[in-house]
């Protein structure tokens, strides 16, 4: 799908806001709800979005993916938002109707355990989907999304781009292009060896963040990833801020640490990127996308 082709919104899209994973909390969903029409969208609550039950999940994975099929399937809506991660997306990945959901390409937008819906949409599709901000856990925020980065990657307003505004460093100096692909690193590693695994068969810039994540657990999972050949095709890696759980004095260890762990890698590494899970001002990453990066600048 080239990118003028790519699924966009526009003030007045009708948005399905659903639930793939992990219970959401009914109030927050509210909010989160009131926050897109005032971005001027018209967001539509499926049926088990807010379920709670059984164990964890957002109802049982029949309930999740019905919810998920019948926005894909209903031609008013122009885009589909969850509303938070946990786990449980992974659950769907042997129930979704590949021809339904490549005959219907919409905006996609999610992150954390949504992770294999990205990997599982490009890989099956070719679809390109968002990194970004989810209705329960940052719209619901006065300050959860940014706006601009928003706009960029979702409605096409502007040249996407991000960098040192948005907290990317220099980890390692360098240009690259390619395919923007990635998004949770432990869901990302926990794919490998199973049929959906993402693909990465062309030039990428690969994107990692995580939440919780110890310097020695990201070293692993990076080399595990290195080990399995998926970094083959990869020319530059963008880290995501991980600061919410890091202590100030172990973010040496934990630059260290992915710096250690790439160290057969050539390319470009910046870190810092405030996507995923962050606090306040959540940046969307047009996924699927072909950009440059160049030291702790990315743009389309």
């Amino acid at each position: 799908m080239s990118e003028s082709s790519r699924p966009r919104l526009r003030r007045g899209s009708r948005v399905a806001v659903l639930s793939p994973a992990s219970a959401a909390k009914a109030e927050l969903v509210a909010a989160g709800v009131e926050r897109l029409r005032a971005f001027g969208y018209e967001p539509v609550v499926m049926s088990h979005a807010l379920s709670r039950g059984p164990l964890y999940f957002a109802g049982t994975a029949e309930e999740r993916v019905a919810d998920l099929h019948a926005a894909f399937r209903d031609e008013s809506i122009e885009g589909v938002i969850c509303t938070r991660g946990g786990w449980g997306s992974a659950e769907l990945l042997p129930l979704l109707d590949r021809e339904l959901i490549r005959a219907n390409p919409k905006v996609f937008v999610g992150y954390s355990d949504h992770t294999s819906l990205h990997a599982w949409m490009w890989n099956e599709c070719k679809m390109p989907t968002v990194h970004g901000p989810m209705v329960a856990a940052d719209w619901s925020c006065v300050d959860g999304v940014d706006e601009r980065t928003w706009r960029a990657a979702v409605e096409g307003d502007g040249i996407w781009s991000v960098g040192k505004a948005d907290g990317l460093r220099v980890l390692r100096e360098g240009s690259a292009e390619g395919r923007l692909l990635g998004g949770c690193l432990a869901i990302l590693e926990a794919g490998l060896g199973t049929p959906w695994s993402l693909k990465i068969d062309e030039p990428c810039v690969l994107f990692l963040e995580d939440i919780g994540v110890k310097p020695y657990q990201w070293d692993r999972m990076l080399q595990h990833l290195r080990f399995t050949g998926m970094m083959e095709q990869v020319r530059g890696v963008v880290l995501g801020d991980m600061s919410a759980r890091v202590e100030a004095d172990e973010m040496e260890l934990f630059e260290a640490a992915c710096l250690h762990a790439l160290r057969a890698f050539n390319g470009p590494v910046a870190m810092g990127l405030r996507s995923g899970h962050v606090t306040g001002g959540n940046r969307s990453l047009p996924l699927g996308s072909w950009v440059k990066m160049s030291g702790a600048e990315l743009k389309q």
